[in-house]
């Protein structure tokens, strides 16, 4: 099993302390948090694409442009690359250059994206977005592939015989799928033969179980082999701790300040006691030993090979966050990757390390000088 640690850069109240960062610190919290990812050993590092309030995540490809000239190892995700929102040429062009400046350690997590802010931003309505989704996604992967691409598209200005610079350093990128509780997102993935990424955050396992299960029913329709299905699914919360009884402890304020900040804005929450979200959410919240059991039994419905974890604090304390990761990665994650198999295919960077940056060593002499 992989784990990938995943922010979609909340610029929130600390829903413990009611602190609220600047926005500054809120970015340099995320390269941290990414850095600290590699240093304990996690596969991947996910950034989200929102365009509303109370995200400032809206350029995931400037935030992965940055970690990658601070990482060496670990693989780069978007969580999720909102492509019923963009162009999916421009898309093209800043990530197939963000795949030379990582040394190809990119991966792309793409969907439509939700919320109606964003939509209208982007004049986007709910009767187009997943058609949108689907031809910008048909578009990218063929740049991808293609020296050369026509397309009659009903989104953005035709494509004739057109050429796309830079060509990428990955051939393909892997592109898994995020899907929430939607069909149209897992037969997009199922139809190409890629990867599926459960979100896996807001409900009980049960509708996820239930598309993860339509997943594998279209992907063999497709004609494609069983044995090649990629699962990944989220998880609503994270702490581990020594006993369950710490960890209940340390995370009820961290749940009780989420449970009143979804309460203003007027959302009725799913799991009403920390004791329930425990016991039927995705969180992973108890001793080493709990988590296990947890993701097993996650697994035996889903499947799924690749786990990711909260990248940010929320609520926790700095040191209470990283001691938990740290007892996550020493404890509970090499049991995981010994009893569930990891994906099928190969995980590491085309080449190892960023592009490196020449320091110049001055100015040039004119050779008649």
């Amino acid at each position: 099993m992989r784990f990938l640690a995943i922010t979609l850069i909340v610029h929130a109240p600390d829903p413990v302390t009611g602190v609220l960062k600047s926005t500054s610190d809120r970015f340099r919290e995320v390269v941290g948090n990414a850095v600290l990812a590699e240093e304990l050993g996690f596969d991947g590092f996910g950034v989200g694409e929102r365009h509303e309030r109370p995200f400032i995540s809206s350029s995931p490809p400037v935030v992965l442009s940055h970690l990658a000239a601070l990482t060496s190892r670990i693989r780069l995700f978007t969580a999720v690359t909102t492509l019923s929102l963009l162009d999916p040429v421009r898309a093209y062009e800043d990530y197939a250059t963000l795949d030379h400046l990582s040394g190809g350690r990119l991966e792309l997590i793409i969907g439509k994206g939700n919320g109606t802010a964003q939509r209208e931003l982007f004049h986007v309505t709910p009767e187009d977005q997943w058609d949108r989704n689907a031809e910008g996604y048909e578009v990218f992967r063929r740049l991808w592939r293609q020296d050369r691409v026509s397309a009659a598209t009903r989104f953005r200005p035709e494509l004739v015989d057109a050429e796309v610079w830079p060509r990428p350093l990955q051939q393909p990128v892997r592109v898994w799928h995020g899907s929430a509780t939607s069909k149209e997102s897992v037969d997009l993935a199922a139809r190409h033969g890629d990867p599926l990424f459960s979100a896996n955050v807001s409900h009980p396992v049960e509708p996820y179980a239930e598309l993860i299960r339509y997943y594998r029913e279209r992907w063999e329709h497709h004609g494609h082999d069983p044995a090649r299905i990629a699962v990944g699914a989220g998880t609503a919360g994270h702490f581990t701790a020594r006993t369950s009884q710490e960890a209940i402890r340390a995370y009820r304020p961290v749940f009780e300040g989420q449970l009143a900040f979804q309460r203003k804005l007027g959302l009725e929450p799913v799991f009403p006691t920390l004791e329930d979200f425990v016991e039927r959410s995705s969180a992973l919240v108890g001793s080493p030993q709990q988590i296990v059991e947890k993701v097993h039994r996650y697994h035996e419905q889903f499947g799924h090979t690749v786990l990711h974890l909260h990248a940010d604090a929320s609520g926790l304390t700095d040191a209470q966050h990283r001691d938990s990761l740290e007892l996550f990665q020493s404890a509970v994650a090499p049991v995981l990757r010994r009893e569930i198999p990891d994906p099928p295919f190969p995980w590491g960077p085309v080449q190892a390390g960023p592009v490196p940056v020449p320091v110049p060593a001055g100015d040039p002499v004119p050779a008649d000088r």
